[in-house]
């Protein structure tokens, strides 16, 4: 792909969320580190990163149709919208312009589906968002998006409404406190050597050098055609401030953000290709919703307190 002055600024985007995303889970220089030391890569760069997720809160001006518009105007395409009954979620994928640059993945709660003290909790600090915050931003400069990215949205919030909203929605909990801080990023393991190249056997290097995974409709998720297989650690947990009024604050460890995996095998009409000549186009591409509604478990209760009590001891 020619360099542009969009592709210059995606770029941007994406290696910022990267970092700040590693310098935030731990998970994610551990893994890096132990397929290093395994010989699978010589480095970081070498990893094909599948897809990047970001959850969001679908009250105006925010949701889906807000963030969308950074990743259309660098050259994504909208593609499939899933819906998660249960979970009370929507979400769409986006396609990149270009093969080296990840999927998008972007969900959103449907909070007026929700009771109406867990509505009253989230609007009391969306409702600080008065217009689209993106509609003020130059999508051209990639140092302000980034920053975007990274910047909050709407106060701190208090730990008796966390608390509050976990108890209904552990999505909406997530995202009071993170905001757009990106939920995952997906390592590629189709495209790694010969006995790492699929998700079970991915995954057993994974146990082996000590990541507990998530296991919620069990460790390997796989799409209903069979092409789609994925796996995931379960976020770690952060310390994190909220606030106690009177300009204190009071920490608690709660949900981060995790790493995912993913095996997308050959469409049956190129099964027969050579390894050497798969390329993106010729693999499962999408999603798969009873995939992704598992995968979004990664960060609730049910996975983290096991796992990080286990990584304590």
């Amino acid at each position: 792909m020619a360099i542009t002055a969009t592709s210059s600024t995606l770029d941007y985007v994406v290696n910022g969320l990267m970092r700040r995303y590693r310098e935030r889970v731990p998970d994610v220089d551990r893994v890096i580190r132990c397929m290093i030391a395994e010989g699978i890569i010589g480095r970081a760069e070498d990893i094909e990163n599948d897809h990047i997720a970001f959850r969001t809160l679908g009250v105006p001006p925010l949701g889906i149709r807000s963030l969308e518009k950074i990743f259309l105007h660098l050259g994504y395409t909208r593609r499939d919208r899933y819906s998660f009954k249960a979970k009370k979620l929507d979400a769409n994928w986006y396609a990149p312009p270009a093969a080296p640059y990840p999927r998008i993945f972007i969900s959103e709660l449907r909070v007026g589906d929700l009771s109406r003290e867990a509505q009253r909790v989230i609007r009391s600090y969306t409702d600080e968002v008065a217009s689209d915050p993106v509609d003020a931003l130059d999508l051209n400069d990639g140092a302000g998006v980034d920053a975007f990215l990274h910047t909050p949205l709407w106060r701190a919030p208090t730990w008796a409404d966390y608390e509050r909203l976990q108890s209904e929605s552990e999505y909406a909990a997530w995202v009071i406190y993170n905001r757009y801080y990106l939920n995952h990023f997906t390592v590629s393991v189709h495209n790694l050597p010969a006995g790492y190249d699929t998700v079970e056997a991915y995954n057993k290097f994974l146990k082996r050098n000590g990541f507990r995974l998530n296991d919620s409709g069990g460790e390997i998720k796989v799409s209903g055609d069979g092409l789609l297989l994925q796996s995931s650690t379960v976020a770690e947990m952060v310390e994190a401030e909220f606030q106690a009024g009177r300009g204190k604050t009071e920490v608690h460890r709660i949900s981060g953000s995790y790493v995912e995996f993913a095996e997308r095998r050959p469409l049956p009409q190129f099964a027969q290709l050579p390894r050497n000549e798969l390329r993106r186009e010729h693999r499962r591409d999408g999603f798969e919703t009873a995939n992704a509604d598992k995968i979004f478990e990664s960060t609730y209760r049910a996975q983290t307190e096991g796992a990080n009590n286990q990584r304590q001891t």
